[in-house]
């Protein structure tokens, strides 16, 4: 043991707190609030916060939480974020704690999340082991999409009425081993835009199509065309993705509809690569629908921004992680095509986003069936912990 591991938090020092965390956990997880309605989700976490001694302020942005612990002199401040929201799925875990809310579930982890950043601010408060303010950040509505729970606590002043130095947030990664760290400098998620085309044509009876301008030929060509974007447009060393997810037409066999209906997904690690998918299919679809002398309308979305991760704050990060669980328990975090809001964060202020194993043989995230790994969460805590401690050392 070295002098470095008697200074700073281990995770041996949570051997203690684990079944109050799994209890916290499990509470939780039978209790989920989909997004924008995580009223008494945030109840609950502001009243365990201000019961350790934090200055909490609820409804920033909706139902978001922050809460504020300053020891020492220094004027430094470190943000750490967890979100809250659950999903509108229907669980099928088959877990003694599982939903107690039929069609509403923790499928993504939310629970697990809010509870590692739980633990660490009980353990920060009763330590005090820093110099400096922790500022932590209990978001709603990450899931909702646009807009987003980060969104709206930065637009209700967050950074203003809060100020950090930079800021860092988890999420939990099915496919790693319980407790292991993932991180990755640069882009690591990405963006998310959609992007709903109305193809309107010219209706009419089955049997004489020469008489219609058929929106569903116009809109299997165009699907055809839309596929070429990234195999023709996009450096084959970058990465992009355009999917589309709906198509949609017609009611009856004998009637050529007068419109036809296609939703898209468009994914991105790069700003330059998420402009030009937004010029390339907007003018090829353009340029297709004008071929068959159709008409279109294009409503194009732009959702959660690319996750940049900061060099500094992830090399920080990674060297935290490192003293914690071991050289051989960290390593870089593939790319990854989902995305996070938390990528919003990142474009006001410097800091990285960690993934943290859920274990080899976890449900992928989304699923009726995944549930958040409680062997992790005394390593998410104690790297919370130790992590601010080190920041504000």
């Amino acid at each position: 043991m070295t002098v470095l591991d008697n200074a700073y938090t281990r995770v041996s020092d949570f051997a203690d707190m684990e079944s109050e965390l799994i209890e916290t956990r499990q509470y939780l997880h039978a209790n989920p609030e989909l997004s924008f309605e995580e009223a008494e989700t945030a109840r609950y976490v502001a009243e365990k916060l201000e019961g350790w001694g934090y200055e909490v302020t609820r409804n920033v942005g909706g139902h978001g939480v922050v809460a504020r612990l300053t020891v020492g002199e220094s004027k430094k401040s470190i943000g750490i974020r967890a979100d809250m929201d659950a999903l509108p799925i229907l669980e099928e875990t088959g877990a003694p704690y599982a939903s107690k809310v039929p069609g509403k579930m923790h499928a993504c982890g939310h629970d697990g999340h809010t509870t590692v950043l739980l633990g660490a601010a009980q353990h920060l408060a009763r330590t005090r082991r820093f110099n400096g303010t922790v500022t932590l950040i209990f978001q709603p509505a990450e899931e909702g999409g646009k807009p987003s729970g980060a969104q709206k606590m930065i637009d209700d002043g967050l950074f203003e009425r809060f100020p950090i130095d930079a800021i860092f947030g988890l999420h939990n990664h099915p496919g790693a081993a319980e407790g292991k760290l993932l991180l990755r400098s640069g882009p690591m998620m990405a963006s998310s835009d959609t992007a709903k085309i109305t193809i309107k044509g010219k209706g009419g009876h089955a049997s004489r199509p020469h008489l219609t301008i058929d929106p569903i030929v116009v809109a299997c060509n165009l699907v055809v065309a839309l596929q070429t974007i990234v195999a023709r447009n996009i450096d084959p060393t970058q990465t992009a993705v355009v999917t589309v997810g709906t198509i949609h037409a017609g009611e009856a066999v004998n009637v050529i509809p007068e419109y036809a209906k296609l939703a898209l997904s468009i994914r991105s690690f790069d700003p330059a690569i998420r402009e030009l998918l937004h010029e390339r299919i907007t003018k090829l679809t353009h340029a297709v629908v004008d071929g068959f002398s159709a008409s279109v309308e294009i409503d194009y979305e732009r959702g959660y921004p690319v996750v940049v991760n900061s060099e500094e704050e992830t090399a920080f990060a990674r060297m935290v992680a490192e003293e914690l669980v071991g050289a051989d328990n960290v390593s870089i975090c593939q790319l990854i095509p989902g995305s996070e809001d938390f990528a919003c964060f990142l474009e006001h202020k410097p800091g990285s986003f960690l993934r943290l194993g859920n274990g080899m043989n976890s449900a992928i995230l989304h699923s009726p069936r995944y549930d958040f790994a409680d062997a992790s969460l005394t390593v998410g805590a104690a790297m919370w912990a130790r992590l601010a401690e080190r920041y504000l050392a």
